[in-house]
């Protein structure tokens, strides 16, 4: 509401320029007003989109950080790294990637604080909830997931503005225990049959692959992977009760 009061009396103050200037600044303080979660027209005007080189560039950077997290360079998790790289992007991109970021990590110590408030400014939630799941899968490589690679996750899903059940969502699909199924699709494993069926539509739309608007091959690789366990999530469950 306060937008178009804004835009009223911008008009009428600096006319047409004063009213695009008011109707900003009004949906601006509507956001405030409303909650963190909404959108406005004010948002979706300052964000801006990050170059696919850019996010290639900061994809190995994060993916450097957690390959680091247990103080062990693990050589499966390097040809992890590289070989999802060369499938995705073909071998001379992908080498033109490693040869850019190896210049760069020379150059200035990667933190994961920075990188990840540069992706929030440019990239959908959506987005960064694949990017999770593919630093998961890298950690994952060797075999098995360390206490301090959860940790440095956890602490990039921290940077990177990622909810608490988001996250547990995403660890529970790579470390499994009696609930899994449960915590991939949000609920506590009592709720009703009709509360399950509830939780799965709303994690089938929150993270079907078309969800993730983004060029990066990656990626949309990770949200398809993603999508299918949760899927595989819900037939568990529906096994288990025979709904």
């Amino acid at each position: 509401m306060i937008r178009w009061f804004a835009a009223i009396v911008g008009y009428f103050l600096f006319r047409l320029p004063g009213a695009i200037l008011g109707f900003l600044i009004g949906s601006f303080l509507d956001n405030l007003n409303s909650g963190s979660g909404s959108r406005t027209v004010f948002s979706d005007f300052t964000r801006q989109q990050v170059s696919p080189a850019d996010f290639e560039l900061n994809l190995l950077s994060l993916c450097s950080i957690v390959i680091k997290a247990d103080g062990q360079v693990s050589q499966r998790e390097l040809d992890y790294v590289r070989q999802y790289f060369l499938s995705t992007y073909g071998k001379d991109k992908a080498n033109a990637i490693f040869k850019t970021f190896n210049e760069v990590i020379k150059n200035r110590e990667i933190s994961a604080q920075r990188i990840c408030t540069y992706l929030n400014q440019r990239t959908r939630y959506e987005v960064r909830l694949q990017l999770l799941h593919f630093l998961f899968g890298i950690a994952q490589a060797d075999g098995a997931i360390s206490n301090p690679e959860i940790e440095k996750i956890k602490e990039i899903a921290a940077y990177l503005r990622v909810g608490r059940q988001d996250f547990e969502s995403i660890k529970a699909m790579f470390i499994k225990s009696a609930d899994n199924a449960y915590k991939i699709l949000e609920i506590e494993k009592g709720v009703s049959d009709d509360e399950v069926k509830k939780a799965y539509r709303k994690m089938a739309k929150k993270y079907h692959p078309d969800k993730v608007i983004t060029k990066n091959e990656a990626i949309k690789k990770g949200a398809e992977e993603k999508f299918k366990e949760v899927q595989r999530a819900y037939e568990q469950i529906q096994k288990e009760r025979g709904i």
